[in-house]
């Protein structure tokens, strides 16, 4: 939980809860007077700080989904292209996967390290308008496993959200790890100050992919976060040579669309699979620039032009 201090034992209830500096597992806890007081209970400061540091940037969108594998990091990367393909916008992208960072692999920027500066810590650069942040900079080998409790996650995303000089930035694009845990709890209350303009869900058309999918967007609704729309990826296969359809993930339950339709909530487009993008994800190459033709590169332009125009319309609050 987002309440929980990093020093915490393992069961801490949170620091808001009723039990706090009370239940057994607070036995011995450095913080169990100050919790027991109340005194935790006031907001965080961060929450205050981070709105602040955010002043700069005018849009903020989280890419979720309850289901791992579905293709959220290749979207956010994608995104974060396309919107930086405008010369004159600023893009950041941030990826708060603590424990599975594939953003530095997917954006060609493997072996890169962030550097301090009087302002803070210095995001790396793709191109001069598109900025990246993620744990996968810190670490000394990309095989090196990040064996974090909930406390430190969230500690870390504070100080990406606080501590990162993102600068002048029109859109900000928060990659995260499938669930409904910890690092979407983090996010939520620390850019709740701050306003985030709402969340794009990804789902793969197959009914094992939308049952958690239906979590998250229930997650959204719990937390209050606007949903910006869902996009079922890995909708079809188009033969590059012949061009005729298969279905590769049958949409058993009638897919995303009928989700969309239960839920009513705007389905912002399907993503046909295609070989090539896993290729340039591999290759730290952007799909979208690389085979711009394909079916899959026109379904990624026409959602993303969606998302700007939900951005232009709504500001966030």
């Amino acid at each position: 939980m987002a309440d929980v201090p990093s020093d915490a034992p393992e069961h801490c209830p949170g620091t808001s809860s009723e039990q706090a500096g009370k239940s057994s597992a607070c036995q011995g806890c450095p913080n169990q007077n100050i919790c027991a007081s109340g005194a935790a209970k006031a907001p965080d400061p961060a929450i205050e700080e981070i709105r602040q540091k955010m002043t700069s940037v005018k849009h903020k969108i989280l890419v979720l989904s309850g289901k791992g594998g579905v293709g959220k990091s290749t979207f956010s990367a994608h995104l974060s292209h396309a919107l930086a393909s405008d010369d004159s916008k600023e893009v950041a992208l941030l990826d708060v996967d603590i424990c599975g960072p594939s953003i530095p692999r997917i954006m060609g920027l493997e072996g890169e390290q962030v550097h301090q500066s009087g302002s803070g810590w210095s995001p790396v650069y793709v191109e001069d308008n598109l900025a990246v942040m993620s744990i996968g900079f810190l670490l000394s080998s990309p095989d090196d496993a990040v064996i974090w409790r909930g406390p430190k996650k969230n500690g870390m995303i504070k100080q990406f959200l606080r501590d990162v000089d993102w600068g002048e930035v029109d859109y900000l694009i928060v990659d995260t790890p499938p669930g409904t845990s910890d690092e979407h709890l983090s996010i939520v209350q620390y850019l709740s100050g701050a306003g985030i303009d709402g969340a794009v869900i990804i789902t793969t058309p197959q009914e094992v992919s939308l049952q958690d999918v239906r979590k998250e967007i229930r997650f959204c609704k719990k937390v209050k976060l606007p949903i910006i729309g869902v996009i079922e990826n890995m909708s079809s296969f188009v033969c590059p040579k012949c061009k005729n359809t298969s279905q590769i993930f049958p949409p058993t339950t009638g897919g995303a669309q009928r989700m969309c339709e239960e839920l009513n909530l705007p389905l912002l487009g399907r993503v046909p699979l295609d070989p090539r993008i896993g290729k340039s994800c591999d290759e730290g190459k952007s799909f979208l620039t690389e085979v711009p033709e394909s079916p899959a590169a026109v379904a990624y332009q026409s959602i993303v032009q969606k998302i700007r125009d939900y951005c232009s319309s709504h500001s966030a609050s």
